[in-house]
């Protein structure tokens, strides 16, 4: 039996989106970088790389390995590049997806949502795009309740109506999604004229900010409710490779039989921050949408650090990158269970918390404080202590919250236990405040 959904995928996409035409020029670009070496072109306007100051670079490992970048990687690491990435590194890129996720409309042609790939400067800067190509005044996005502070940032300038869905420790809860569609009929997606949410984000493992992971059996509800009302997925997953189980769990985009997921991955977590690439995973008519805007925009991410991360996991191979991730993974894993002792230490009886499965984060509920507002942005300094206020992570800036999120990336084990001994301090000296 067939189960898959026929995407019309203009449905979905601003008017905006649905007027950017595609560069000429930067169509010229990818062909001449597909060209081959005998090809003289006389189109474009890229400057002349001979003239560029930099000869040569030699990237140093910690392990003491190294590679060079030189000749005609140098030269492409400089110059302009095609709109999707590095080529490259594309396919390098397109082959991790299909081993990581083998998404099932991998083979499918791309008018018809067969899967493609572009490369970001970093996630976040698909997520704008993504959110430009989708969102408009007046429409209803569904979200993780809290969610990225991030995400809030993007959307909130768009005019959209956000719909929190209820969130536990295990992530989105099904029943409180399929409460919030409850005042539309799936049958309203076909109608023009109806105000049904089209889209869906969220963040499935180790959440910003509350460290929360969606079940595998939570994720195929949530894509089943998806596949009844039309919604696009947005799969925001810059926590993958920091989950802690033995296996990973299947994503969205592993179950995506109709192509409605676009997933946002990032090197952030496990290589490096500030080299900003992320790549964004989904149907061909969405991702070519993606690039239209890249093309008014940033043109294409930094070709520098694209030729650098290629040549980087040529080196290591698969088996290297691996290596990378166990090596991340294990020592979060370890930061982790580092706050959690220190939390039981310090804070049993005056908070309360989930210990999560992946991520860098702790997601801490203050017993008897209905708003850390002021405790952590007027009074945690003189504690010299500092956490994140939950209330960052909610649509409403307003809206009274008594969580705050710890992070376990950069503290010693002596500052987590340290940190959260000044803050009990400074819980009880509230509470005491408050006569409670």
């Amino acid at each position: 039996m067939d189960l898959t959904k026929k995407m019309n995928y203009s449905r979905y996409l601003t008017a905006v989106s649905l007027a950017r035409q595609p560069s000429a020029l930067r169509k010229l670009t990818a062909i001449q970088n597909a060209g081959p070496p005998t090809l003289i072109t006389l189109a474009t306007g890229a400057p002349n790389s001979t003239l560029f100051p930099f000869h040569e670079a030699t990237i140093t490992l910690k392990d003491g390995s190294s590679f060079k970048l030189s000749d005609s990687l140098m030269t492409a690491a400089l110059q302009y590049g095609p709109t999707p990435g590095f080529t490259p590194l594309v396919k390098w890129l397109k082959g991790l997806q299909q081993r990581l996720h083998n998404p099932p409309t991998l083979t499918r042609p791309g008018p018809e949502g067969g899967l493609d790939l572009v490369v970001t400067t970093g996630s976040m800067d698909g997520l704008a795009k993504a959110f430009d190509m989708l969102i408009k005044p007046g429409d209803n996005i569904l979200i993780d309740t809290p969610t990225y502070a991030g995400t809030l940032s993007a959307l909130h300038p768009l005019g959209c109506n956000f719909l929190d869905v209820q969130t536990d420790h295990c992530g989105m809860v099904p029943d409180a999604l399929r409460n919030k569609l409850s005042k539309w009929t799936p049958g309203d997606s076909k109608k023009a004229d109806s105000d049904i949410p089209k889209v869906l984000y969220t963040i499935p493992n180790g959440c910003n900010p509350t460290g929360a992971s969606l079940t595998e059996s939570r994720k195929r509800e949530i894509y089943k409710i998806a596949q009844e009302y039309d919604l696009l997925i947005m799969e925001d997953d810059p926590y993958y490779f920091l989950q802690y189980t033995d296996s990973p769990a299947p994503s969205f985009l592993s179950m995506d039989v109709d192509g409605r997921v676009l997933r946002f991955d990032s090197f952030s977590k496990i290589l490096s921050s500030g080299m900003r690439v992320g790549f964004v995973t989904g149907p061909a008519p969405l991702i070519e949408r993606v690039q239209l805007h890249m093309q008014v925009s940033v043109l294409h991410t930094s070709s520098m650090s694209q030729v650098m991360l290629f040549k980087l996991f040529d080196m290591w191979g698969d088996d290297g990158f691996k290596e990378q991730v166990k090596r991340v993974k294990t020592f979060y894993s370890q930061q982790k269970d580092i706050m959690i002792a220190a939390a039981e230490k310090w804070l049993t009886g005056l908070a309360e918390w989930h210990a999560p499965v992946a991520g860098m984060f702790l997601w801490i509920r203050l017993i008897g404080i209905e708003d850390t507002k002021s405790l952590i942005e007027e009074k945690a300094m003189s504690k010299e202590v500092l956490l994140a206020p939950g209330y960052v992570f909610l649509s409403d800036p307003n809206e009274k919250t008594s969580y705050i999120r710890a992070s376990f990336s950069q503290a010693t084990p002596e500052q987590i236990d340290k940190g959260f001994e000044r803050l009990a301090s400074l819980i009880k000296e509230e509470l005491a405040a408050q006569g409670k």
